[in-house]
């Protein structure tokens, strides 16, 4: 299953709108490669075909949307704090909700 985390700052706390879900491989996340690439979660959604709602069942405080729109290449390093993870059921809406946010329909 893909795990939810949150980027730290520096100085230890979350930074505004730093929850990201990681969204690259399995394989490429166990490599010494220093970036993966992570779907945002931001506490508004448009409830768009690119967007997955998620909430407490996963693990956040808030119900949230995983924007798939708006993918980011992030330091692994910086993906600190494990925060929940998605459901089959759940990832199966995030894998629809990149192919077609990438047009790989």
């Amino acid at each position: 299953m893909r795990e939810l985390a949150a980027l730290i700052n520096l100085d230890g706390k979350i930074e505004a709108l730093s929850c990201f879900v990681i969204v690259s491989r399995q394989r490429l996340i166990d490599t010494a490669y220093a970036t993966v690439v992570c779907a945002p979660i931001f506490t508004n959604g448009d409830g768009l075909s690119t967007q997955v709602a998620v909430g407490p069942d996963e693990g956040l405080k808030h119900q949230s949307w995983i924007v798939c729109d708006n993918l980011a290449s992030l330091q692994k390093i910086e993906l600190k704090q494990f925060v929940g993870s998605l459901s089959w059921t759940k990832l199966a809406e995030l894998d629809d909700a990149l192919r077609i946010a990438l047009a790989l329909e």
